[in-house]
């Protein structure tokens, strides 16, 4: 019976997996790396780690970087605000939107001094209804900023 189980799981996760539809935002920035916006499987839509950069260019809102494009100082207000827009367009462009955010993953290069910040911004944007957060430190991003999320929404 064990068998006939992880073997129905299996076709499943391949199903889904082979079934998914990957997304391209026209507003968000473009990614770093070879991945996509976004990913649609089944009713969930799972975000790339989304930043606070620009499309188009390689500004970063509230990002002063020296010649070695390391951070010299940085403003978390606004990157927050900044990464919240960039959320939003590949929401809206995968066919989601904000109140469907279920889970984010939050991830600062700064806890002590960011989270505080981060965290009236975040209640500013999610007054009702906030979505589960789970909030990590990390010791560097692989652009100079200084906060990523990703995130989970349901699309119908």
């Amino acid at each position: 019976m064990g068998n006939k189980r992880i073997c129905l799981l299996n076709l499943t996760l391949f199903f889904l997996i082979n079934m998914s539809e990957k997304f391209e935002s026209s507003k968000a920035p473009e990614p770093v790396g070879l991945y996509p916006h976004a990913r649609r499987v089944g009713n969930l839509l799972f975000l790339s780690g989304v930043g606070p950069r620009e499309r188009g260019t390689k500004k970063i809102p509230g990002v002063e970087v020296d010649e070695a494009n390391q951070i010299i100082s940085y403003d978390i207000a606004t990157q927050c605000h900044s990464v919240f827009k960039n959320i939003r367009y590949i929401l809206e462009d995968a066919g989601s939107s904000w109140d469907k955010i279920v889970d984010v993953t939050v991830f600062l290069t700064n806890m002590k001094d960011d989270f505080p910040i981060y965290n009236k911004i975040w209640a500013e944007y999610f007054k009702e209804n906030p979505p589960c957060r789970t909030t990590i430190e990390i010791n560097k991003l692989p652009t100079p900023i200084a906060i990523e999320l990703k995130v989970m929404a349901t699309i119908d």
